[in-house]
């Protein structure tokens, strides 16, 4: 009964003084700013939570989740095959291959020629292990690498790359490299050795980086070129789950020990998924302060509707409502502020995120930022801490107002004007 009573007396103080059943403009200004704050608070959570999970498949499109290479000057595996098979065999491992990769310059026979990664892996077809995903990402051609004079001579493009070359499956370009060159006895410095190639696909990963820069070739033809011979630059290894690859890449380095060592995809990127952990951090951070603004509106509305209503408040206690109920009323009136502030700010949030992700209203530039657009990846546990720590600090906020409340004498406040 007290609790059906206090509930009915904070909804009439939340109401304007007509009697209407539109809350008061105060009232309303105070939920705004709750509204505010958890919406930003959830976009922007939104955001960062997307750019770690966006950059995260991306990267992984052309990067394996384990990479198993070795010590040394040459920096290049030679024993690869034994430890291929130990790796195979290996709980946890799904697939692996070797592969090699090696810088050189690409030229299309004209003037311009840019610097370019060279990767060799194994050809499309039956029996070759899936590490990545890369191969799924052609748009012209395939990985098979078969060029039309029936040697696999091909190569596999970045779109972005092709695009600046100009060159499509059926061109050819020329690839010059440092391996195995040979030293000039006029200059002593290293003559390139150009090497021709047959276009026979484009990829695109989305991934800057790869479409910008990459070029992939079959294992024996990269190892011609990086001058390895039968030697190879490691292991690329697919795991059972890519949250498992560090257990897996700790197994793989007790058993093949010394010179091999391992790498997996959150070492090979550590440095750009901290940074964007700390952004995420940060911003959440800055972001909770609108929140703890908006709570100062619900101080100053509490204390606006305890001075304004000290003399009711005085009647109520000398018709025998205590001190408990009055601290109540007013904390359940901040409550009801905080809750419907919360539950407006989260549906406008959700529904803002869901626009922003879906019809990728925000375009970046993917030179700078590697990525097309903003990617926006709700997550339960993002939403369900914004509104526990919205709600928290909404209560918190009625503290002072309803224990001011709640120490009024009745007689002192009847004769308040």
């Amino acid at each position: 009964m007290k609790t059906s009573l206090e509930f009915a007396i904070a909804w009439r103080y939340l109401r304007s003084r007509r009697g209407s059943r539109l809350l008061s403009f105060i009232s309303v200004i105070a939920i705004g700013g709750v509204v505010v704050g958890v919406s930003a608070l959830i976009v922007v959570m939104g955001v960062m939570t997307g750019l770690q999970r966006d950059l995260r498949e991306k990267i992984l499109v052309g990067s394996p989740d384990v990479r198993v290479l070795t010590y040394g000057e040459d920096m290049k595996m030679a024993d690869w095959r034994s430890a291929l098979e130990r790796v195979k065999a290996t709980d946890g491992v799904v697939a692996a291959a070797p592969f090699v990769l090696t810088q050189g310059v690409i030229s299309s026979g004209h003037d311009y020629v840019t610097g370019t990664y060279i990767m060799g892996i194994d050809p499309q077809g039956r029996g070759a292990p899936d590490v990545t995903t890369i191969r799924d990402r052609a748009v012209q051609g395939d990985f098979r690498f078969a060029s039309s004079d029936g040697a696999q001579r091909g190569v596999v493009l970045g779109k972005l790359l092709s695009q600046r070359l100009n060159v499509y499956p059926g061109d050819s370009i020329t690839l010059l490299t440092l391996g195995s060159a040979q030293v000039s006895p006029v200059t002593g410095s290293f003559v390139p050795r150009p090497v021709r190639f047959e276009v026979t696909g484009i990829f695109d990963s989305g991934m800057y980086e790869y479409d910008n820069a990459y070029v992939y070739t079959a294992l024996a033809a990269a190892q011609d070129l990086a001058g390895y011979a039968d030697a190879v630059t490691g292991i690329e290894v697919k795991t059972t789950d890519r949250w498992s690859a560090r257990s897996v890449s700790e197994r793989l380095a007790e058993l093949l020990r010394y010179p091999f060592r391992t790498v997996d995809w959150q070492e090979q990127n550590s440095s750009l998924f901290q940074a964007l952990k700390l952004e995420k951090l940060g911003m959440g951070v800055i972001l909770l302060l609108i929140v703890i603004v908006a709570a100062f509106n619900i101080v100053s509305n509490l204390t606006m509707v305890v001075a304004d209503k000290t003399r009711e408040i005085g009647i109520l206690k000398a018709m025998g409502m205590s001190a408990r109920s009055v601290r109540r009323v007013f904390f359940t009136q901040g409550l009801v502020i905080g809750m419907f502030g919360t539950a407006l700010g989260v549906a406008v949030g959700l529904v803002v995120a869901v626009l922003v992700g879906t019809y990728k209203l925000i375009k970046l530039n993917p030179e700078i930022y590697m990525i097309d657009h903003l990617p926006v990846t709700l997550q339960p546990l993002d939403v369900g801490l914004t509104i526990l720590a919205s709600i928290v600090i909404a209560s918190l906020a009625t503290l002072y107002p309803a224990q001011q409340a709640a120490k009024l004498y009745p007689i002192e406040a009847i004769r308040h004007e």
